[in-house]
């Protein structure tokens, strides 16, 4: 029995699944245990900072810091609409039957039946997620509104350094999420553009999480730190 191009998915598919998942674990031990080194961890450093600076400021700088984190929780929101909408779509699309393209010899790849209904399955999963992660964003860049907003002179700096970093770490799963769900919406077409598209999203992703730049110092009650 030769090799058939429905065999594709079963080898190129895993293949780029397992591409972004490596990248990934990688990323993630740079994070924790280099975050210098990475965008994510070189922001959060500089986020710390800005914190810090609003808290023992003046008061006068509450309304831009407002602002700011005002900005990231619309952001926030508008990306979780932007996957609960992409969720109704496809739950739609599944209950329409009309998937000849996808089902059709144009598609280079296994077209059955049963593959279609996982490539649905694990794209709404996606999709799910990234929502679920925006959501989680907005309600930590709210609270930190809260705090920051907050009277009294007794809020502990770290509880409002907390609320800024998983609002953002959040932020990046959901981006994440979509990055995968981008790869996963391109085996519709096949497997052959989803492990192509794989290879140079890693490539872009690694040079956008990648960071040569040394670590500002940042000068408080006149000492540095």
């Amino acid at each position: 029995m030769g090799f058939e191009k429905k065999d594709l998915d079963v080898v190129l598919v895993p293949g780029g699944l397992l591409i972004m998942l490596v990248y990934h674990l990688q990323l993630l031990y740079r994070y924790l245990h280099k975050p210098h080194t990475t965008c994510m961890g070189f922001e959060n450093f500089n986020k710390r900072f800005w914190v810090q600076a609003i808290m023992q400021g003046e008061k006068g700088n509450i309304g831009t810091c407002l602002g700011v984190i005002s900005s990231n929780r619309s952001a926030a929101t508008f990306l979780a609409s932007v996957s609960l909408t992409l969720c109704s779509l496809i739950g739609a699309w599944i209950s329409n039957n009309n998937n000849f393209f996808f089902e059709s010899n144009l598609v280079y790849g296994d077209t059955w039946t049963s593959t279609l209904s996982i490539k649905y399955a694990v794209l709404l999963i996606c999709f799910l997620l990234a929502f679920s992660c925006f959501i989680q964003s907005t309600q930590h860049f709210v609270h930190a509104n809260y705090l920051i907003s907050m009277p009294s002179p007794s809020i502990p700096l770290k509880n409002v350094e907390v609320a800024v970093i998983r609002g953002s770490d959040f932020w990046s799963v959901g981006l994440r999420a979509l990055y995968f769900a981008l790869n996963l919406l391109l085996w519709f077409f096949g497997p052959i553009p989803m492990f192509v598209c794989s290879i140079f999203m890693v490539l872009f992703l690694y040079y956008l999480d990648s960071n040569t730049m040394p670590l500002i110092e940042h000068e408080f009650d006149g000492r540095q730190v």
